[in-house]
């Protein structure tokens, strides 16, 4: 029984490489141009040992995807514990997309820039994980709007697709060393919602 937890920690940590590595490959190089031999020979693995895990370059593509979501519904989620008001929720977890964004940047473009190349089976996989990372916010802000604290007039579905397109597109343009900081664009994004879509509460 003891032997069992030290096999998923290495299982865990050879997925990671993997991923990462692959990541790396299909933004530099676009992943109908990478072959498995080279993601095989960027984590220091025999192609065979690589298809032991991934029987496709197409399931290594999914699995770097599910990683990124993982962490992104995980970062959004830890944003939130211990948060009652739904609007700081909403604060909260705007700030930490943005910060998944940029730090985790060859994944998070490959998830936002490759799925179009999955078929089949790993396209209609990937739509539901995006869906149901994308439910985590529609859930936001149907509680919002619940709490009324979104104006009445505002399509709350329309708003969550424009809003996550907005800072998803962060991740092609920012840059660390450049104008604006991480912390700027989240404050300016909570500067428009908060000025034109949450309706003022009795206290302020």
């Amino acid at each position: 029984m003891s032997t069992k937890r030290p096999i998923k920690q290495v299982d865990q940590l050879g997925r990671e490489v993997v991923l990462t590595s692959a990541a790396r490959l299909f933004r530099d190089q676009g992943y109908e141009r990478t072959t498995v031999k080279e993601v095989a020979k960027a984590c220091n693995m025999l192609p065979g040992s690589l298809h032991y895990r991934y029987q496709t370059k197409e399931a290594i593509l999914v699995d770097l995807m599910r990683l990124g979501l993982e962490r992104a519904t995980l970062a959004v989620t830890e944003a939130c514990v211990n948060v009652s008001d739904p609007v700081e929720q909403l604060r909260r977890s705007i700030n930490a997309h943005l910060k998944m964004l940029v730090t985790g940047s060859d994944m998070v473009y490959v998830l936002l820039f490759e799925w179009r190349s999955l078929r089949g089976a790993a396209r209609k996989e990937m739509i539901e994980l995006r869906d149901r990372y994308e439910a985590l916010w529609g859930a936001m802000l149907s509680l919002l709007a619940q709490k009324g604290a979104i104006r009445k007039d505002v399509d709350l579905n329309l708003l969550r697709l424009i809003g996550l397109g907005a800072l998803n597109w962060v991740a092609t343009w920012f840059n660390e060393n450049g104008r604006y900081s991480l912390e700027d664009i989240g404050d300016f994004v909570w500067l428009v919602i908060n000025s034109v879509l949450v309706v003022p509460s009795e206290k302020s």
